[in-house]
This record gives C-alpha cells, structure tokens and sequence, in this order.
C-alpha cells in the first residue's frame, strides 16, 4: 500500500491571516481541498494520513466528505515544527501493508497526478526520489556582504514535493532525527544523512508552495489560465 502524508500543519504566520493557510479560499474552496484532490486523482497513492493543526483536525473528516475525498483514513495532530508532525503521519502508519510513503506539503495544490505516479515509481524503484525543478535565476553563495562564489545553476534543481521513500527507508530516517529543529523542513536531507542515494524526477515549476499573499495572488491566476 502507497500512502500519503499530506503535511499540513503549519499555522500559516506569513500570511498575516487569523486562519491558517491551507485553509485559505482559493477559487471557492480552501487550498488543502485542491492539494487532497489531486492525490483522490492519482492511482498509486491508496490512503492518505492527512496532519493538521490540533484545533482543525477533529472535525475534518466529516467536511472531506462534502468536498469527496475518501481517501483520508487518519487525521493527526500535527507537532512543533514540520519534521515532528511528518514524524507523527509516519507513526500513525500501519507498517503490515506500508510500502511506499510520499510527503507532500498541504499548501503545494499544483502538483499533478503524473508528478506523483512517477516520484512514487522512482522511489519503488530506487528506496527514495523527490520531485524537483529547475533553478532559473543566478544563485551566489555570500559571506556577510560579499560574495564567496557563483554556483552553476544547471547543476542545481528547487526541492518540491511529494519526496517518495520506501517505508522502512524513511522510518530509518526518521529514528536519527532531532524533530524538534526547525530547520530540517526536507525528508530527502535526512536520507542523505544515511548515505542513501535519492533519486530525483523532473517537475513543473507550477508546483508552488504558497506561503504569502502574493502566492495566493499566484495561485489565482494560475487557475484563472487553465
């Protein structure tokens, strides 16, 4: 069984709104809603463990209904920082029947079915494999106010999810983690970390997280043009 963990916990501050944001409006239905539809869409994700804000997820199955998802079977609290409530999603699973686990942001609702059918394929193939994109604009490496050295963008690709990892892979992970540093916002650095190759699958740049106002403002026009 492939599942998904839908992270989507975050409270949302840059975006200056009392309402978290993936429960934002977006073309007359809140983000996370587009972001779960895409996965009901998809053939290889069979469950979805969907990790919300403690005070959004007692109620949030019987709204899912009225928007047709059906494939939420469990809906965790999620923890202090992300790498805590993806580790939360992930001890909600049932080991038995896990095999492989995609790690999707709530707020990324651009994502397509085929990113996913081939991110999961890679990591059933390969123990691991993130979706990325590539870098377009000029990236520096800066020390205080000069800069240290210009890297080749060819070389380098955006980290986008879902990140796809084979149960065991990721739960490995997970057993060497401090989850309580707020930095470690990307599963695939902590299978780096074991010295395990991940494999990367070709994005969209459409795939954007939204995060402010203006990538709400994004978003919008990116649904107006479809």
């Amino acid at each position: 069984m492939n599942i998904a963990i839908i992270a989507a916990a975050g409270a949302g501050t840059r975006m200056a709104s009392d309402r978290p944001k993936q429960f934002l409006q977006l073309a007359g239905r809140p983000v996370i809603f587009h972001t779960l539809k895409v996965f009901e869409e998809c053939d290889s994700i069979d469950e979805v463990i969907l990790v919300l804000p403690a005070a959004e997820s007692a109620g949030f199955l019987s709204l899912a209904g009225k928007f047709g998802v059906r494939k939420v079977a469990r809906v965790v609290a999620g923890g202090a920082t992300r790498a805590d409530s993806v580790k939360r999603g992930l001890m909600a699973i049932r080991a038995a029947t896990a095999e492989v686990i995609a790690v999707h942001d709530g707020v990324r609702p651009f994502v397509t079915v085929d990113e996913i059918y081939s991110t999961v394929a890679a990591a059933k193939a390969d123990g691991a494999a993130i979706l990325v994109a590539p870098v377009t604009d000029t990236i520096k490496q800066v020390n205080e106010r000069q800069v240290v050295k210009t890297f080749d963008r060819s070389l380098l690709r955006r980290a986008l999810t879902p990140q796809c990892f084979r149960y065991e892979v990721l739960l490995e992970a997970y057993k060497h983690a401090d989850v309580n540093d707020p930095s470690l916002t990307d599963e695939s650095a902590l299978v780096e970390q074991l010295g395990r190759p991940v494999s990367i699958v070709e994005g969209s740049a459409r795939n954007i997280k939204i995060t402010t106002v203006e990538d709400l403002a994004i978003a919008e026009a990116i649904l107006a043009a479809d």
